[in-house]
């Protein structure tokens, strides 16, 4: 599913309209797209729903959402920004034959009905702008939006302090849903008015839209749902920019789990990985590859490790390397070499850490002609590179900042090799800031996917994952207790847990960081953003896995 701009979602309304599929039907199947989503959600029979009416089209298809739930057996009520004519409107026309109340803002001076249906409603759906609307707000707009947000924020307020918060009711609040988008945000730039109410849940038609993901506007969003407003396939404008990853897709490329099954039919895992200082990346990465779905995993771990990692991940075979105080010694690529060729995927960095011992590893592991004076080693010119060798590949962590040291290090890994960076660490692979790497990171991920020939997977809110053919898929989860130590050691487990598998490296990278958000999902609504662990996600991904599948 492409992500749109404005322009491109108008030239694709006005050819549907042209077509004869015309605005009017679309804003109907808008309305129904809205109260669709609420009813899977929210009951409504009996319960109090307060739709903000705009002006525009937006405001259209809020009445078109509001007939509808009056329809459904809600109480209703419609408050206008502008006044309508029911002789030249037919949508508002419609909703007054059905039972909805009406109340205009210039009858209600001083913004107090607004404010008493806010404390009294239990859901607020924001239909005063859509995708024509840029910041600041304006006008009656502005008006009462402020004065809603000064209700909302009456309506957190308790006369009562409990001390011992155990077993206390939750404040009553209505759910805030927008249409389309919260009203003040730029759909293209994603600026947002500092009034904009920040939504539940926003349901947007046909394509999402490039506000939804571009911050600050994509922190108002909520949960995002995209309706069908009967816009057909074929009118699909062109469009080669990026997709919104979706769970149908994401169940289309799962790997098969037939019933006559054994080990190897979901493939061998190797992960070089930990070191004294960090033995719970080594485990995390391991446990999730088990989680998901490797039919072996390999921990290859500097041998000192083995009594502290091994109970964590009994399911592991483990490959012991010799080692310098806790952290891989060059000479451990021997033993690497003779069985790596047995394995279908390879995840290497996971607290590897990056010391003078294991920048040497990475070195000798592939095989770069190096000088002696400034790095300390020196590779055998003989010796043939170790990565024509390697299965499929994934490089995280510290193979990364050891990588980025090195001159045209990309040009010396297999062709489409997994790129798992932060935004730090692409810093440093594509000699930028990390500033710089915010500021425009879709378009970052995949100039550098297609000049280092690599599959980039840049980690953060909205995870880019982006392959050397420009495309480019948006990861729609945006969780802050991802960031978290170990998660990305979860998510590279992940991801060479499906390579093994059989995924092509594009679909393992990009199923497994949907998986991987999908378990941050779970794990955050159990246990919140600030209390879930990447033990906690790792935990999740059976969950992830179970949502997907059906099972």
């Amino acid at each position: 599913m492409h992500i749109l701009s404005v322009s491109e979602m108008r030239a694709l309304e006005s050819t549907a309209n042209v077509a004869g599929h015309t605005y009017m039907k679309m804003m109907e199947l808008a309305g129904q797209g809205v109260v669709r989503a609420l009813l899977q959600r929210f009951p409504t029979k009996g319960r109090r729903f307060l739709v903000l009416v705009g002006p525009g089209n937006n405001g259209g298809d809020g009445l078109v959402t509001a007939r509808l739930l009056q329809d459904a057996g809600a109480h209703v009520t419609a408050y206008l920004a502008q006044e309508r004519d029911p002789t030249q409107d037919t949508v508002f026309k419609s909703a007054q034959d059905h039972g909805v109340t009406f109340i205009l803002a210039k009858a209600d001076t001083h913004g107090e009905e607004l404010q008493r249906l806010i404390l009294q409603t239990h859901v607020l759906i924001d239909a005063l702008l859509g995708t024509g609307a840029t910041p600041p707000l304006r006008g009656i707009v502005a008006d009462i939006v402020q004065t809603a947000r000064a209700a909302l924020e009456q309506s957190k307020r308790s006369p009562l302090i409990t001390l011992n918060p155990i077993g206390e009711a939750t404040p009553s609040k209505p759910v805030i849903v927008a249409v389309d988008g919260p009203s003040g945000i730029d759909f293209d730039t994603g600026a947002a008015d500092s009034l904009t109410l920040k939504a539940h849940l926003t349901i947007t038609f046909a394509a999402p839209k490039w506000g939804h993901f571009l911050m600050p506007a994509a922190g108002t969003v909520g949960e995002l749902i995209v309706a069908d407003i009967g816009i057909p396939a074929n009118m699909d404008i062109h469009n080669e920019g990026p997709e919104v990853t979706t769970p149908q897709l994401i169940r289309e490329w799962l790997p098969n789990r037939p019933i006559n099954a054994h080990k190897g039919t979901f493939g061998k895992a190797m992960i070089i990985a930990g070191s004294t200082n960090y033995t719970g990346a080594a485990a995390l990465s391991a446990k999730a590859a088990v989680r998901a779905g490797a039919g072996l995993v390999t921990l290859a771990i500097p041998s000192v490790l083995h009594p502290a990692v091994a109970p964590q991940v009994p399911e592991a075979t483990y490959l012991l390397l010799p080692h310098s105080i806790g952290v891989l010694a060059p000479e451990a690529v021997s033993l690497i070499t003779e069985c790596v060729e047995q394995y279908s995927a390879l995840l290497i960095g996971p607290g590897l850490g990056n010391t003078s011992e294991t920048q040497g590893f990475v070195q000798r592991l592939f095989a770069l002609h190096l000088d002696k004076k400034r790095t300390g080693f020196l590779s055998n010119p003989s010796t043939e590179p170790l990565s024509r060798q390697f299965p499929p590949l994934v490089i995280d962590a510290d193979g990364l900042n050891i990588l980025s040291a090195i001159p045209d290090w990309h040009t010396l890994l297999p062709s489409k090799t997994i790129l798992t960076p932060h935004p730090g660490e692409m810093a440093r692979l594509a000699h930028h800031t990390p500033q710089e790497v915010q500021t425009d990171r879709v378009q970052l991920a995949r100039k550098c996917a297609k000049a280092w020939g690599h599959i980039v997977v840049l980690k953060g809110a909205y995870t880019v994952v982006a392959a050397p053919n420009e495309q480019t898929m948006l990861i729609p989860f945006a969780n802050p207790g991802l960031a978290t130590a170990g998660t990305g050691d979860v998510l590279a487990g992940t991801i060479v847990a499906l390579l093994a598998q059989g995924l092509s490296p594009f679909k393992a990278a990009v199923t497994g960081t949907y998986l991987h958000g999908i378990a941050g999902e779970v794990a955050r609504r159990k246990f919140s953003t600030a209390g879930m662990s990447a033990g906690d996600v790792v935990e999740a991904l059976a969950e992830a896995w179970r949502r997907l599948t059906g099972e």
